[in-house]
C-alpha cells in the first residue's frame, strides 16, 4: 500500500509542481513540449522497452515489437475516431494535449504492474529499487503533463484533475501486480512494450512532427519501424 501510494503520489506532487508552474508554461510552450518529449521518450526506451526486452525472454523481439506497433496503433485509431467529447479541446493543440496526457495515464499502468510484481515475488530489496526509480522519475513526469494542456487552452484546474488521474491509474497498477502477480509477470513484457509504443507515437507524430495528421501517422510508424530494425539487431546480432 505505500508503495502504491510513493509511485502514485510522486506523480501528484510533480502535478502540484507543474501547476503552480503554470504561468511559465504559457509563455514557452514549445520549449515544455520539447522537454515532454525527451521525458517520454527517457521513460518510453529505459523504462518500458528495454525491460519488456529483459523479461522476455529469448524470444522477447516477438513479443516487444508488435507490441510497440499495437501501442501506436490503438493511440492512432483513438485520435482517428474518439468523440471530442472523450478528448475535449478548443483546438488541435488541446487535442494533442489531451492525447498525451492519455499516453501517460497508459504508461502508467504497466509501471504500477511492475512495481506490484516485485512485491508479489517476495523479493523485497529488488521491488524497493523497482519502485523507488519509478517513483523518481514520476516526479518529472507529473510535472510536464500540466504545462502543455495549460498552454493548449484547458482550464487548469480541469487539467490538474486529469494529471492527478493519471496517478491514480499506477496506483491500480500496483495493487494488480501484487495480487496478481503470477498473471502480471506473464503480461509485464507486453504491457511495457504496447505503453513504450504509444509513447513513442505521440512524441513523433503530436508533438514532434510537423505538416498534416496523416502525413505524421506514417513517419510515427517508419520511425517505430527503424527503432524495431535496430532492437532485432541488438538483441541477436550483438
Amino acid at each position: 500500500m505505500l508503495t502504491a501510494l510513493g509511485v502514485g503520489g510522486a506523480t501528484a506532487l510533480g502535478a502540484i509542481l507543474g501547476f503552480a508552474a503554470r504561468g511559465f508554461a504559457l509563455r514557452c510552450g514549445g520549449l515544455i513540449m520539447s522537454f515532454a518529449s525527451g521525458i517520454m521518450l527517457g521513460s518510453a526506451v529505459i523504462g518500458l522497452i528495454l525491460p519488456s526486452l529483459e523479461t522476455g525472454g529469448a524470444l522477447a523481439p516477438l513479443i516487444t515489437i508488435p507490441a510497440l506497433f499495437l501501442g501506436a496503433l490503438v493511440l492512432d485509431m483513438a485520435d482517428r475516431f474518439l468523440p471530442e467529447q472523450l478528448l475535449p479541446s478548443e483546438d488541435e493543440r488541446g487535442r494533442a494535449a489531451m492525447l498525451f496526457v492519455i499516453a501517460i495515464a497508459i504508461h502508467n499502468l504497466p509501471e504500477g504492474l511492475a512495481a506490484g510484481v516485485g512485491f508479489g515475488t517476495g523479493d523485497t530489496y529488488e521491488a524497493l529499487f523497482i519502485a523507488g526509480g519509478i517513483a523518481l522519475q514520476n516526479i518529472p513526469e507529473g510535472m510536464v503533463i500540466i504545462p502543455p494542456m495549460i498552454s493548449a487552452g484547458i482550464k487548469p484546474t480541469r487539467a490538474l484533475g486529469y494529471a492527478l488521474a493519471t496517478g491514480f491509474i499506477e496506483v491500480v497498477g500496483t495493487f494488480i501486480g501484487y495480487f496478481a502477480v503470477n498473471i502480471s509477470s506473464a503480461l509485464l513484457p507486453f504491457v511495457l512494450a504496447f505503453a513504450g509504443g504509444i509513447m513513442i507515437y505521440v512524441i513523433s507524430c503530436d508533438i514532434s512532427a510537423k505538416g498534416d495528421s496523416r502525413s505524421a501517422s506514417h513517419e510515427s510508424y517508419a520511425l517505430l519501424l527503424g527503432f524495431s530494425l535496430m532492437l532485432i539487431f541488438d538483441f541477436w546480432l550483438f
